[in-house]
C-alpha cells in the first residue's frame, strides 16, 4: 500500500508542475503502465488497487499517460463509478522491472477483459515514426490498414483484440483507410495523419463497426524522442490519447494520468502529402 501510494503522490507532483518532457523506458527497478478504456458499452468506473480507491469516474475512449511503479504484483478491481459492486474485473498484475505496459479494457461489457500489451518505446531511426495498430472493436471483422490511393499496407488481417506489430514509417502526413481484410472495402477513412521523426505512436480502432459509438481510430503518442535534448533528464511522463473502457490494471493507471492531464490527439487517415 506504501508503494501505492508514494507512486501517486510522485505522480500528481510530476504532473501538477505542467511538465511535458517525455520520458524513457522504465527505470532499472520500475515498470511503467498506462490504462486505455476501450469497452464501447461500459460505464464509468472506478479501480481499487491492493483495495485503495486510485481512480474515479473512468469514462470510456480514456488513455491515460505511464505511471512507474515498483515492479511486482498488484491486484485490481474494476467496479462501476461510486459504487462497491459489481466487481467488473479483478485480477492480478505481475510487473517486470524495466519493461513498458498498455493495458486495454477491451469488449462489450459483458464480456470485458484485460488486453495486456507490452510496449517497445525505443527511438526509431532518423528520419522515422514507429506506428502499432490494436483492433479494439468487439464486433468489427479482421482489418487491413493502408495508405489511401494505391499505397502500401502497413498491417493485415488483424482480429479483434489483435495488434499489428510496430511498423517503421517515414515521418510525414498520411491518408489512411481501414479496410475489410483482403479487400479494397474501406471501412474507416483516416485522414491527415500526421507522423513526426523520432515519434512512437499506438492507434486503436474502438467503438462498434453496426452500431454506437460508431467505429472510430483512437491515436496515441506513446513516446517521443524528440522532445528532449540529448543531455536532458527526464522530468515527467510522456502524454497519450484517449480510450474506453478502462480494464484492471489500466483502470488504476488511468485514473493517476488522468489527473494528470490526458493528451488526446485526433487521427486522420489518407495519402501521404509532399
Amino acid at each position: 500500500m506504501n508503494r501505492l501510494m508514494s507512486t501517486l503522490l510522485t505522480t500528481a507532483l510530476i504532473t501538477g508542475f505542467g511538465l511535458a518532457i517525455a520520458a524513457p523506458a522504465a527505470a532499472q527497478s520500475q515498470a511503467r503502465v498506462r490504462v486505455v478504456h476501450a469497452s464501447p458499452d461500459a460505464p464509468a468506473v472506478d479501480v481499487l488497487v491492493d483495495g485503495q480507491a486510485a481512480f474515479t469516474n473512468a469514462a470510456f475512449k480514456g488513455i491515460t499517460d505511464y505511471a512507474a511503479l515498483n515492479a511486482g504484483g498488484y491486484n485490481v478491481k474494476v467496479v462501476p463509478s461510486g459504487a462497491t459492486e459489481p466487481v467488473v474485473i479483478d485480477a492480478d498484475l505481475d510487473l517486470m522491472a524495466g519493461k513498458d505496459y498498455t493495458v486495454v479494457a477491451v469488449g462489450a461489457l459483458a464480456d470485458i477483459a484485460p488486453l495486456v500489451l507490452t510496449d517497445n518505446n525505443a527511438s526509431p531511426a532518423a528520419g522515422k515514426a514507429h506506428v502499432r495498430f490494436v483492433h479494439a472493436s468487439p464486433d468489427a471483422p479482421a482489418v487491413d490498414i493502408a495508405v489511401a490511393d494505391g499505397g502500401p499496407v502497413l498491417f493485415s488481417n488483424v482480429a479483434f483484440k489483435g495488434t499489428g506489430d510496430y511498423t517503421p514509417v517515414d515521418a510525414g502526413t498520411y491518408d489512411l483507410e481501414v479496410r475489410l481484410a483482403g479487400t479494397d472495402t474501406v471501412a474507416l477513412a483516416v485522414p491527415g495523419v500526421k507522423l513526426d521523426e523520432g515519434t512512437v505512436y499506438t492507434v486503436f480502432a474502438m467503438g462498434l463497426a453496426g452500431g454506437s459509438p460508431a467505429l472510430m481510430a483512437v491515436p496515441s503518442v506513446d513516446s517521443s524522442h524528440t522532445m528532449m535534448a540529448a543531455d536532458a533528464a527526464p522530468t515527467a511522463l510522456p502524454k497519450t490519447g484517449a480510450s474506453d473502457s478502462l480494464p484492471l490494471l489500466a483502470i488504476v493507471l488511468g485514473g493517476l494520468m488522468v489527473a494528470a492531464g490526458l493528451a488526446r490527439r485526433r487521427f486522420a487517415v489518407a495519402r501521404v502529402r509532399a
